[in-house]
């Protein structure tokens, strides 16, 4: 074919190659001036207000059960919570992205770079989240393109309004310009407290949970992003320079053993709270399960005084059959009226 015929057909096969792998990122052939739209002056004021700027370093958490995107901004004294945002739609249940078209959403911790960021998403803009990554894969976890974008709608992604997303687009683009390489996305099913892990004990995914708890305590201690690998396929913090990990390798001791005291004693308690959490999580079931029980036998119990003392009534004026309790008037003997109204 012709040199232009060709450049045509390659282009286009390019741009089906994109819409087939865009997944919730999409690919739009569009202008990115959304994507480039400043932040607003209020925001500016915002960051400024709490001793950071735009491009300061930056950080992100998410919680699935009550449908929370944190950003996170660094400061002179650690970072601070820049703004809450409410996510929209997260699709799937509590618990981890195993494999391509399970609709769930990840969990876990992701490294969030220039090359990750989607400026001309079918979802208004969007950044990919990374999955799967390191730990992912020791797992053999299978997915692509999980997003967090506007619109509204949820696949597998983390969807926000088309307002949210473009100032956490616009706050990851300052990030970036400021000179940081990346910022890291914590991604958990629940804030990590003692009450929520009680409440889902039960749950098949309560090892995974107590493995990424590690790094939720680290930030919650140090208010700065942790610094995470894989070995053993768990995550472990704070790496010794120059520790090259196998993520499917048993992990040396000088990881295993790398954990703060503060940490460990944070850990601790909330175990002992968790444990403490779950007992009595279990006695108010058996509580409410011993009131459900006695008022079924209550129940049951007047129906059966209902039934006896139809039959006792029945019996008194003849033996008029009771059916379910009520008395049947039709077989009951007629009663002699008073002598005054008598007929002659």
């Amino acid at each position: 074919m012709g040199r232009t015929l060709r450049s045509i057909f390659l282009l286009g096969a390019s741009l089906a190659v994109a819409g087939m792998l865009a997944g919730c990122g999409g690919f739009k052939p569009a202008s990115n001036a959304k994507a480039m739209a400043p932040l607003k002056q209020e925001t500016v004021s915002r960051l400024a207000g709490m001793g950071s700027s735009p491009g300061a370093g930056m950080m992100v958490r998410i919680f699935k059960e009550s449908s929370e995107l944190e950003v996170w901004k660094q400061t002179a004294s650690g970072y601070k919570l820049f703004k809450s945002y409410q996510i929209c739609a997260w699709s799937g249940d509590l618990g981890p992205k195993v494999k391509e078209g399970d609709r769930q959403s990840p969990e876990g911790f992701y490294t969030i770079t220039p090359g990750l960021m989607n400026p001309n998403s079918n979802y208004y803009l969007a950044f990919n989240t990374g999955f799967p990554n390191k730990f992912d894969r020791a797992y053999g976890r299978t997915g692509s393109d999980l997003m967090v974008h506007g619109d509204c709608s949820s696949r597998g992604c983390y969807s926000m309004t088309d307002e949210s997303i473009a100032e956490i687009y616009a706050l990851a683009r300052e990030t970036f310009k400021g000179g940081n390489p990346s910022f890291q996305l914590q991604i958990y099913p629940f804030r990590m407290t003692a009450a929520n892990l009680a409440k889902h004990a039960d749950n098949p995914n309560m090892s995974f949970w107590r493995d990424i708890k590690e790094g939720y305590d680290r930030f919650e201690l140090s208010r700065a992003p942790v610094n995470w690998d894989v070995c053993n396929r768990e995550y472990v913090f704070d790496v010794p320079g120059g520790t090259v990990l196998d993520a499917a390798g048993a992990c040396p001791v000088t990881v295993a053993q790398n954990i703060p005291q503060a940490v460990k004693d944070k850990m601790a308690a909330d175990e002992a709270a968790m444990a403490t959490e779950v007992a009595n999580l279990a006695d108010k079931a058996a509580r409410a399960a011993a009131e459900a029980q006695k008022a079924a036998d209550a129940e049951a119990a007047a129906k059966a005084r209902g039934e006896a003392i139809g039959s006792f009534i029945g019996g008194l004026f003849g033996g008029g059959q009771q059916v379910q309790g009520v008395i049947d008037p039709s077989i009951i003997p007629p009663i002699p009226r008073p002598r005054l109204h008598r007929s002659a």
